[in-house]
């Protein structure tokens, strides 16, 4: 039977998600692995998350608060935003979805940074629109500049990432200023702010500064990163009310489950859980630069709580190397970075397992 199913979407690759851990451990035949390829919190879940979680299994008969209400309130009372102005979503992926639902036809244009997160791409593909990519300047850094120039009459949406996932590099608040002034009226600028807790330049522009330039900006953020909620899928969106009601119309009602909102109101207010996470990334990153510099190995320092390790070689044979020794790093090929590993931040004694296989990797790499 023969579907009649656009081109656009026949063209799309799926997103790829890596093994489960139990998995690989079976495949290949180890113990203890330690698993540094998704960014995940190294300390885990928030302890009073998991309380608001126990408390809120009990109500599990009953449907979700459809519109987040009591988790809106909290974020708006955190970062002193507008209720109407925040749309939850399953994950932030969620709000990127519902923007292209609203904003692309087929033949419009996003403008996005080369390379950014995959699920960019994907759901520009997904409504027809076309990816216009811009690639990172030298130093990896976001070419600003560059964009504006490919922003023209069929652009709706434009993807910035600060800081940027893969290299962890950061958007000064000048140059983003800049570039919100100089958008046209009709033109969105999505910015995901995913690891912006850990962002330690105190000059680092936020969305939230932008919801009133009288621009259309929208800044994303997630629970998955800092507040340790990655299992529970649930993010949110800053933008201005008028668009939030746009994207209210096509958000599936009920999309982010009880458990979510009860566990991301109480990650809101267990802020030393908070500091506990940003402080350990903080001090083990430079734990790490320390480390690598002493093994002679580039990588590019960041903002976020991951970083970019180049290895010398083919990225998806060293990640096998480091499978081999209970180690789950990310190959950085599908990001354009062939020679490159991306790891998050572990604890203590997981950097350390960390540092011990990729020396061991180096020595393979010698001979």
């Amino acid at each position: 039977m023969k579907l009649a199913v656009p081109d656009y979407i026949l063209s799309l690759k799926p997103y790829v998600a890596g093994k489960p851990l139990e998995e690989l451990e079976r495949e290949y035949g180890i113990t203890d692995a330690i698993k540094l390829a998704s960014n995940e919190n190294p300390l885990g879940p928030s302890p009073l998350a998991i309380e608001a979680i126990r408390e809120a299994v009990e109500q599990l008969h009953r449907y979700p608060n459809g519109g987040g209400f009591h988790l809106n309130a909290r974020i708006s009372e955190h970062l002193g935003v507008d209720k109407e102005s925040i749309i939850l979503g399953n994950g932030s992926d969620d709000i990127i979805a519902m923007l292209a639902r609203v904003l692309l036809q087929p033949g419009d244009e996003a403008v996005l940074p080369r390379p950014s997160f995959l699920f960019y791409d994907i759901m520009i593909r997904c409504s027809g629109a076309i990816p216009v990519e811009v690639p990172l300047q030298a130093g990896c850094c976001t070419d600003l500049a560059g964009m504006l120039a490919r922003i023209g009459p069929k652009t709706r949406l434009v993807f910035l990432t600060n800081p940027h996932n893969p290299t962890g590099a950061l958007i000064t608040k000048p140059a983003l200023d800049e570039f919100v002034a100089a958008l046209a009226d009709d033109v969105v600028l999505l910015i995901d702010e995913a690891y912006i807790e850990f962002v330690r330049q105190l000059d680092c522009p936020q969305s939230i500064d932008y919801l009133d330039s009288g621009k259309t900006v929208v800044g994303l953020r997630t629970f998955s990163k800092a507040y340790g909620l990655a299992g529970l899928r649930i993010g949110y969106g800053l933008m201005p009310p008028f668009l939030a009601n746009l994207l209210n119309r096509v958000r599936q009602p009920f999309n982010v489950n009880s458990l979510a909102q009860a566990a991301a109101i109480a990650a809101l207010d267990d802020q030393k859980f908070l500091q506990d996470t940003i402080g350990l990334v903080a001090d083990e990153l430079e734990f790490i630069y320390t480390a690598l510099d002493d093994l002679g190995v580039e990588y590019l320092k960041s903002q976020a709580n991951f970083l970019l390790i180049k290895v010398g070689r083919s990225a998806d044979d060293v990640f096998e190397d480091f499978l081999k020794q209970g180690v789950i790093v990310r190959s950085m090929t599908s990001y354009d970075y062939p020679d490159c590993i991306r790891v998050n931040v572990g604890r203590h004694d997981e950097n350390v397992r960390l540092l011990e296989a990729l020396a061991n990797v180096l020595q393979k790499t010698e001979d």
